[in-house]
C-alpha cells in the first residue's frame, strides 16, 4: 500500500509542551545569567544535539536533557505560530 499520498497525522500532549515551555524558560535564564546569548546557544543545541553548549549553571543542562529535541521545536514552533496568529 502506497502512504506517500497520505498526510500524516501529529498529535502532542499540552502536559509535555507546559514542562518544555518552563524547562526553556529556566535554560534561557541560565544562559542569560552567565552572558551567552541563549538564542546562539539553543539553536547549537538543538542542531547538534550537543549539551556542551548548555551551560551547567543553575543545572541548566541536566534540564534540557530532560526534553527531547523535537518537544524544543515543538514548543518554539507553537509559541511563534500564536504570535503571528496563524
Amino acid at each position: 500500500m502506497d502512504n506517500t499520498n497520505s498526510t500524516a497525522k501529529f498529535d502532542y500532549k499540552l502536559d509535555s509542551l507546559n514542562e518544555a515551555r518552563e524547562i526553556l524558560s529556566q535554560v534561557y535564564q541560565s544562559l542569560k545569567e552567565k552572558g551567552y546569548n541563549p538564542n546562539n546557544q539553543l539553536i547549537g543545541y538543538i542542531l547538534s544535539g550537543d549539551p556542551t553548549y548548555i551551560t551547567n549553571h543553575n543545572n541548566a543542562r541536566s534540564l534540557i536533557r530532560k526534553i527531547e529535541r523535537d518537544e524544543i521545536l515543538e514548543e518554539i514552533l507553537n509559541v511563534y505560530l500564536n504570535v503571528i496568529d496563524l
